[in-house]
């Protein structure tokens, strides 16, 4: 990790670097990138270089200011090594250099060091799953999985070991600490683990990973869909969220559910409370709402210890800490928005003292919990009179995300095939 602008100098020059890519991520959570040459780094990092955000991060015509953050450098493994290839992500600013109030990731940040300041600690780690899927003769995508494989199987059963195998060391290399791979329930469906950072580390690691996988996929003939529902009989893919957090130190989730401090009851308490309010901005798509409440996906706001398919799952980990599990996104989502809200939620519960309903289990599953909202049109409507969500996210950034999330609910209303609409949209 580098941490100043002449670290960064020199290992440009050490590494014969020579292009560097700014990336961020616009509302709805897709990278982008400017490439600029090395001779232009000392002007980004001390000016930035503008761009034009219509479309991305504003619905006016509006140039900002991309300046990279030092901290985030990686190197991009699959590109030579001679003329390597670098990217940063970058802090988005107005033309006039002040911090732009729709930087998400900025936003983030702020939230981090709100919590921080009342003494709290909080570090999530993410579980994402995806599907591989065949290529046809002039490498285009078919819907076929890449095999037959089904829960924690190996060769010859997994083929996507390999391939597997490459993303991992992918970004190992890029420094995004992977810490576990399987196959999953469906057939050509995948799972890469990562292990525990502060939340603003882990979204970034989160923009790199669908770049990683969808890249080395590739590179070996398949295709990367990260669709949460892509094969209609089969299990949906997930964005597994896990927090921590401590308070003074202490893991406020204790070391058993007996043991749980009042914070831990209240943080999990504020998420569900709170969590219908923005599942728009965790599962912003259509086809989002057609993995919940089917298999193992979570379609009622409950928590558990015991089982795993509740939407909050409280884990004790022999040797380590106490976690909780949100289990309702998906890999559609703009992390940054996701992690600021399931971070403003916990923080509002333990504010406000909220008390935690009893949890899930075989002796009350008869029980009627809230559901969460059926349909990309229920979250929208949920979101928009939603005071918690007006209270953390910048107008600019609603407006542009509430807009574009109703045109992409007229788009599949007037769509002749609305499958054929959500693969080719979301495939």
């Amino acid at each position: 990790m580098f941490f100043s602008e002449s670290d960064v100098t020199e290992f440009i020059e050490d590494n014969d670097v020579k292009f560097i890519r700014l990336t961020f991520c616009d509302t709805l959570g897709t990278m982008k990138n400017i490439a600029i040459l090395p001779r232009e780094l000392p002007r980004a990092v001390s000016n930035g270089i503008p761009f034009n955000a219509t479309g991305l991060l504003e619905e006016q015509r509006q140039n900002l200011l991309l300046k990279p953050d030092c901290a985030t450098l990686s190197v991009l493994p699959w590109r030579p090594q001679s003329g390597r290839v670098v990217r940063f992500f970058c802090n988005l600013m107005t033309m006039d250099g002040k911090p732009y109030a729709g930087d998400l990731r900025q936003n983030l940040r702020n939230t981090m060091l709100e919590i921080e300041q009342n003494g709290y600690q909080c570090q999530i780690a993410t579980r994402c799953e995806f599907y591989l899927f065949k290529t046809d003769v002039e490498g285009n995508p078919t819907r076929e999985p890449y095999d037959q494989g089904g829960y924690l199987d190996i060769a010859p059963l997994d083929k996507c070991e390999n391939t597997r195998r490459e993303i991992c060391l992918s970004l190992e290399e890029m420094g995004l600490n992977p810490t576990s791979s399987c196959h999953k329930h469906g057939p050509g469906q995948n799972e890469i683990d990562f292990a525990c950072s502060n939340p603003l580390t882990a979204a970034d690691n989160m923009m790199h990973y669908k770049t990683v996988v969808k890249t080395i996929a590739a590179q070996n003939g398949l295709y990367a869909s990260f669709m949460p529902k892509p094969l209609p009989n089969q299990n949906g893919s997930a964005l597994k969220i896990n927090i921590i957090v401590r308070k003074d130190g202490k893991n406020i989730f204790g070391s058993c559910p007996e043991d749980m401090m009042p914070e831990g009851r209240s943080y999990i308490a504020g998420i569900l409370n709170r969590i219908c309010d923005f599942t728009l901005f965790s599962n912003p798509i259509v086809n989002s709402y057609e993995r919940l409440q089917l298999h193992t996906a979570p379609g009622r706001v409950n928590w558990s210890s015991e089982n795993r398919v509740p939407l909050i799952r409280l884990m004790y980990i022999p040797g380590g800490e106490a976690i909780i599990e949100v289990r309702s996104a998906d890999a559609y989502c703009n992390p940054y928005i996701t992690f600021q809200m399931l971070l403003r939620a916990g923080m509002e519960g333990i504010r406000q003292n909220e008390q935690l309903k009893e949890e899930w289990n075989a002796a009350n599953a008869a029980t009627v919990f809230r559901k969460l909202p059926a349909s990309l049109e229920e979250a929208l409507q949920l979101a928009k009179e939603s005071e918690f969500v007006k209270t953390y996210l910048p107008d600019a950034v609603l407006h542009d995300f509430f807009q574009k999330t109703e045109q992409q609910i007229r788009a599949f209303a007037e769509a002749e095939n609305v499958q054929a609409y959500s693969y080719h949209q979301f495939f």
